[in-house]
């Protein structure tokens, strides 16, 4: 039997292929309303300033950035300002891209090396219904993977507005029984800055899939990504009133930073009796190193605020799942139990303060391990042709040890938590779904938060904190697909409560407290994409979601939630066309509460971008994109918090200690931008 994998031909479970609808679900697969799939071919048309927009195809999602270009992407959804990662889990080829316990921010989820043009697809799904989904999944979760073969090769060069430049270079063959596909990315550029960017990225993919016989494969891929740049940080809004800078200057020139990450992963998917077992494992070995100013020379006037984040991590990880279809009594069942297994080692892991990128005080320097293991396990049961139910139950494990510099923030300790999960599905009418949703989920916080006994910036006592904060989710939606051939509509009602807010802050090298939250949320969603006829090849599709957070309980300060995301909406055309391609998105980033009495809101934005293409010859094609259409000035991000500028004058705090001067902290979104490119398949 060789542990239960016997290969027994006569027994394989026939397997149906299904079409799919707009996010790619099916009417038997869906377990909530906001669940779907993204297909390849609804990618290529799509505009874009950056490869972390790819995620603006989850409804609801918005993608901006707040630094430079090789920076991880501050992301927003469900009421949330997940700063760099924080309750969005997402995975790219079946490996993590959150990083826990990072040096910069927790969850820290940098997608500068994914290629588009190699992106196969994008699953994601919202809220904590989904057993198989554990860490920084509360507000959702998204999975995205590569081609394992291409029709064509690919060599395209793109130019572009400040000195923008990128070639991509990829084919697949057939080598022995298996395909080989590779990849090459090159991109550099300024951006619109006064203080040229500087972005200089090589990426690479190399993967192998070889089928086995009677559906079973394996793969092995491997990846490569390097970058470099120079970042205009958010600057303060009177300096921008004051004429002390440009709209797109800088204050400090010599902020910016490095980002490696090197993996090599293999997945193994094999039919067996009644089944499906399917396996992954990955190493990924990562560097970053960030210099960063946000409040310039208030807590040094002479020296200035600029301090350095660096770790050195590897991260290694296994996952593996049966499924079992058959029958509970005389319905139809299927039951999936599932392992998950990662390990993070950070040697070391480090906050110092820098003057020009010159480290002349370590603040804290760390070497961490933390491990994690789950395990699930999810039934789904057609009750009735019209009912099923998806019942899942997830248990995890964190331990962790912590070895600093100052023995006081050194310790070990562990961290568990069981999250049940249960969905009604009911089908009403034909092609439509009824869903109920109520499940358990968590993020983690940074280790060091757990083990921090003394705030090492100041030398007081620091709280400890929990590493596990759980999340309970409540949804009630509906999608139907009845109403016209090719038309998808979607609407759900949603609330998240989150045991905590808290988060360890890398900018100040401990964690600091906040309170249990709340959030509510409706949102609504369409697809249009005629099957045939004269408008075959046309995709509408248009979002909007509508979100309200507050803390649960009450301070004089306010129950406000700071930057948390109250409305967005898109809406999208993409056109095929004989010769001619063409893709325009438009976006609405709504205002935000800065402060917890709302006294202070951000501004909105609303940005249009567009994409035209045209087949020169067969394998010729040409395109052009123009972003943000129609120049709108406009903020990808808005902070209210204290600073100080050299030469400013300071109100003090009761010690007597400058107080710095509360002001809104911008990075505008770039200006109108054209860029030009061709491709040449091969």
């Amino acid at each position: 039997m060789a542990g239960g994998l016997q290969h027994v031909p006569q027994e394989l479970p026939t397997i149906t292929v299904r079409s799919t609808t707009m996010e790619g679900t099916t009417a038997d697969t869906a377990v909530a309303a906001n669940q779907g799939l993204v297909t390849r071919e609804q990618l290529q048309n799509r505009p874009l300033l950056r490869p972390g927009e790819l995620l603006e195809t989850v409804p609801g999602l918005i993608v901006t950035q707040h630094s430079g270009d090789g920076k991880a992407n501050q992301y927003f959804l469900r009421g949330f300002n997940l700063d760099h990662g924080t309750d969005l889990s997402t995975t790219v080829a079946g490996m993590p891209v959150n990083m826990r316990t990072n040096a910069h921010g927790q969850g820290y989820t940098d997608l500068n090396f994914v290629i588009p043009e190699l992106v196969s697809g994008i699953a994601y799904k919202k809220g904590t219904y989904f057993a198989e989904e554990g860490d920084f999944s509360a507000a959702g979760a998204v999975s995205m993977d590569y081609v394992s073969q291409l029709p064509a090769g690919i060599a395209q060069l793109e130019l572009g507005q400040h000195d923008y430049r990128r070639a991509v270079l990829a084919n697949s063959h057939q080598i022995g029984p298996g395909t080989a596909l590779y990849g090459l990315e090159w991109m550099a550029e300024n951006g619109p800055w006064v203080l040229p960017e500087g972005v200089h990225k090589l990426n690479g993919v190399l993967r192998y899939t070889m089928p086995l016989g009677s559906g079973e494969w394996v793969g092995v891929t491997a990846m490569a990504y390097r970058n470099s740049w120079t970042s205009t940080d958010q600057v303060p809004q009177r300096a921008i009133s004051e004429g002390l800078i440009s709209g797109f200057g800088y204050i400090d020139p010599t902020d910016g930073g490095y980002a490696s990450r090197y993996s090599l992963s293999a997945d193994w998917l094999r039919p067996v009796q009644s089944g499906l077992f399917k396996a992954n494992a990955y190493v990924i070995k990562s560097r970053l190193q960030l210099f960063s100013n946000f409040t310039y020379a208030l807590n040094n006037p002479e020296r200035g605020d600029q301090f350095q984040q660096f770790e050195n991590r590897v991260t290694a990880g296994v996952n593996a799942s049966r499924l079992w279809f058959g029958k509970l009594g005389h319905h139809e069942s299927e039951t999936e139990i599932g392992a998950q297994v990662r390990f993070d080692r950070l040697d070391p892991i480090t906050l110092a303060n820098s003057e020009a990128r010159q480290i002349y005080e370590t603040v804290r320097t760390d070497t961490v391990n933390e491990s994690s293991a789950a395990l699930y396990v999810r039934n789904t049961t057609e009750w009735l042709p019209w009912l099923r139910t998806v019942a899942g139950l997830r248990a995890d494990q964190f331990w962790y040890g912590v070895s600093s510099d100052n023995p006081a923030n050194s310790g070990n300790g562990t961290d568990q938590i069981l999250s049940p999960k249960f969905s009604i599905v009911m089908s009403p009418a034909d092609q439509t779904e009824a869903f109920l949703n109520w499940g358990r989920g968590y993020h983690s916080n940074d280790v060091r938060g757990a083990t921090t006994t003394i705030d090492p910036s100041t030398g007081e006592p620091a709280r400890r904190v929990s590493v596990l904060v759980p999340a309970t989710g409540y949804e009630a939606g509906v999608r139907t697909r009845r109403l016209t051939p090719g038309l998808q509509l979607s609407a759900s009602l949603w609330q998240l409560d989150i045991g905590s807010e808290l988060v360890f802050s890398g900018d100040s090298g401990t964690t600091e407290p906040s309170r249990p939250s709340r959030r509510r949320g409706v949102e609504l969603a369409a697809y249009y994409a005629p099957p045939a006829g004269p408008l075959a090849g046309l995709i509408l599709d248009a979002d909007a979601a509508f979100s309200r957070a507050r803390y649960r309980d009450h301070e004089d300060a306010g129950d406000y939630i700071p930057e948390s995301i109250q409305t967005t909406a898109s809406m999208g055309v993409s056109l095929n066309r004989g010769r001619w391609s063409m893709g325009v998105r438009g976006r609405y980033f709504g205002p935000r509460p800065l402060v917890e009495d709302n006294s202070v809101r951000s501004a909105s934005a609303f940005l249009v971008n567009l994409k035209v293409g045209y087949r020169l010859l067969k394998d010729v094609r040409v395109f052009a994109e123009v972003l943000n259409v129609f120049g709108k000035r406009a903020n990808d991000i808005d902070y209210y918090y204290a600073s100080l500028l050299k030469g400013e004058t300071s109100p003090l705090n009761a010690d007597g200690t400058p107080a710095g001067i509360n002001d809104h902290h911008i990075h505008p979104a770039e200006p109108r931008t054209f860029r030009v490119g061709v491709l040449w398949s091969f």
